[in-house]
C-alpha cells in the first residue's frame, strides 16, 4: 500500500476490519488457511455477492463443530476466534452466544438457549486443505 509491504495481518486488521467495524461476520470470510478457520473460498468476494457470502459463511461456520459444538451435558465449546475477537462478537459470553444463535440451525439454537457460558475455546492450526476438512 503506497509502496509499503503489507502482511496478511496488516490487510485483515488495518484495512478489512476497519471497513466493516459493525459487522462481525467479516471473521467468517477472513481466514488463515488453518482447519480452525472458516472454509477457504474458491471464488472472489465482490460487491454483488459479499452480503450473501457473509451470511452464508456465518451459517456454515456456526453450524460446524470447528465453530461451535455442545456436548451431551450442555458444555459449550467454540472457536478461539470468538475469544480473540471478543470485542467484535460481544464483550461477554452471553453476547457471543447471542451472536452465534443468530446463525445456528434450529436444533443448535434451541440447545444454545440453555447455555449461559462458554466452557471451552478450541482452534486447530493444522493446514486447511480439501483432504482434511469436512463440509457441514
Amino acid at each position: 500500500m503506497n509502496g509499503r509491504e503489507l502482511s496478511l495481518y496488516d490487510i485483515e486488521n488495518g484495512i478489512v476490519r476497519p471497513l466493516w467495524p459493525d459487522d462481525p461476520r467479516v471473521h467468517y470470510v477472513l481466514n488463515c488457511a488453518a482447519i480452525g478457520c472458516p472454509n477457504l473460498e474458491q471464488s472472489a468476494y465482490t460487491a454483488n455477492n459479499i452480503m450473501e457470502r457473509l451470511q452464508q459463511n456465518a451459517i456454515l461456520y456456526v453450524n460446524h463443530p470447528r465453530g461451535v459444538s455442545l456436548s451431551d451435558n450442555g458444555d459449550l465449546t467454540v472457536s478461539k476466534i470468538y475469544n480473540w475477537y471478543r470485542g467484535d462478537f460481544g464483550t461477554s459470553d452471553a453476547n457471543v452466544i447471542r451472536h452465534i444463535s443468530q446463525y445456528a440451525n434450529p436444533d443448535l439454537k434451541t440447545r444454545l438457549e440453555q447455555s449461559e457460558r462458554i466452557k471451552h475455546y478450541i482452534y486447530d492450526w493444522s493446514l486447511n486443505d480439501t483432504s482434511t476438512v469436512s463440509e457441514p
